[in-house]
């Protein structure tokens, strides 16, 4: 099958200072996963660096370098101009010899400029947001910083495509109450890699007290305030905050100086500890290191870190919302608490940590389901089954 992946942000999926990391992490797998079955995939980004080829073979697919808009990077408030000439720019590509039998848009400026791009054309259009605006608002209230059209457009590109993909239950709600029905949104959670995420290999150095692993950028609303609040119930502990910038540029961060000096006041500064950027390929080396990891950011479509935690044998610990309601099972693979209940979280990060039972059944517990039901190759076949239902919607039925 022939298929056309399309994301209007910026084209570094795979530049000389490594792999993707985060969703288009993810949408580089699918490419991946989709070519090694035997597809013909082309993803198409938006080309931000002058330099780079138009067109490279990465793992197996094709990548292009949509010409839309200036050759750098740009936020995503300021793509929205450009959204109708990579349609165009689309349109024209897949009107040669090379058309696609389906396209995947990924972000709601992706999904938007492939619904322009084929709405003269019968080839079907599958759509994944990665996050909602809509729900966005809700959770991160006044921290919410997306741009204000955008909530209206997602809403209008419900109605311009064939099928949604939600990676989460939360998701499939929310898209329901949007305006698609049912038959049109398909759950299809994230993969994890198994290869790079597992119990066994080495684990990055600790101190002797037990340690608590929190993941994620350093911005308001990603839930690490919670947790250094929640520290004044845990006990002797020590929690590790990765994400941000490098770790030498920390000290003249303003979310990194603003967690210090809540720790400060709170009387926990001893106890947490900042690392700043971690490369993907070393994070299972962290993950194995801490006795718990902790996912409270106050919005989170995929889960993804609790689910490489969980790939490495360590429990969870999490608010019971979005991608982390659905790979965490509550009392079996690791806790959900209500979210932004800090005293709830307190008190069952110290109880997990002072049971060794415990936290050794909840880590089996979590290999054996993100073995079972979150890999890539899992991922990839529910795609692939998606798409081959789409297009048979959209093929003309025979006398």
């Amino acid at each position: 099958m022939r298929v056309g992946l399309v994301c209007a942000h910026a084209s570094s999926y795979r530049h000389a200072d490594g792999p993707p990391v985060g969703t288009r992490q993810h949408i580089a797998r699918v490419a991946t996963e989709l070519a090694e079955r035997g597809h013909d995939v082309r993803l198409y980004v938006r080309r931000d660096d002058p330099a780079l080829p138009a067109t490279t073979t990465v793992d197996g697919y094709q990548v292009h370098q949509v010409p839309a808009g200036p050759p750098t990077s740009l936020p995503t408030a300021e793509l929205i101009p450009y959204v109708t000439e990579v349609g165009r720019w689309l349109a024209d590509e897949w009107s040669g010899a090379w058309r696609p039998e389906v396209v995947h848009g990924h972000y709601w400026v992706g999904g938007l400029a492939a619904a322009h791009a084929v709405r003269e054309t019968d080839i079907p259009v599958v759509q994944t947001f990665h996050s909602l605006g809509i729900e966005q608002l809700r959770h991160l209230g006044g921290n919410y910083d997306g741009p204000g059209q955008r909530i209206t457009l997602e809403r209008a590109l419900t109605r311009a495509v064939d099928i949604a993909v939600a990676q989460s239950n939360d998701e499939v709600d929310e898209l329901t109450r949007m305006g698609l029905q049912r038959s049109s949104v398909a759950l299809v959670p994230a993969g994890v890699d198994i290869d790079l995420f597992h119990p066994d290999g080495e684990a990055a150095p600790r101190e002797q007290r037990p340690r608590i692993l929190s993941v994620g950028s350093l911005a308001a609303g990603h839930g690490q305030e919670d947790l250094i609040r929640a520290m004044r119930l845990v006990g002797d502990a020590e929690l590790v905050i990765a994400g941000g910038p490098p770790a030498d540029q920390l000290a003249n961060h303003a979310e990194a100086r603003r967690l210090r000096e809540l720790a400060e006041q709170l009387g926990v500064v001893d106890q947490v500890r900042l690392v700043g950027a971690v490369p993907h390929d070393q994070m299972a080396t962290w993950y194995r290191s801490a006795d718990v990891v902790a996912c409270t950011p106050h919005y989170s479509s995929a889960g993804r870190v609790s689910l490489e935690a969980m790939a490495c044998g360590v429990p969870v610990i999490g608010y019971a919302m979005g991608g982390l309601a659905d790979a965490v099972v509550d009392e079996v693979t690791g806790r959900l608490v209500p979210p932004g209940d800090v005293r709830a979280l307190g008190v069952s990060l110290r109880r997990l940590l002072s049971d060794n039972a415990g936290r050794f059944a909840y880590g089996h517990a979590a290999v054996d389901r993100v073995r079972s039901s979150y890999t890539w190759e899992r991922t990839a076949g529910a795609l692939e089954r998606l798409y081959e239902r789409v297009v048979s919607r959209r093929k003309p039925v025979e006398a």
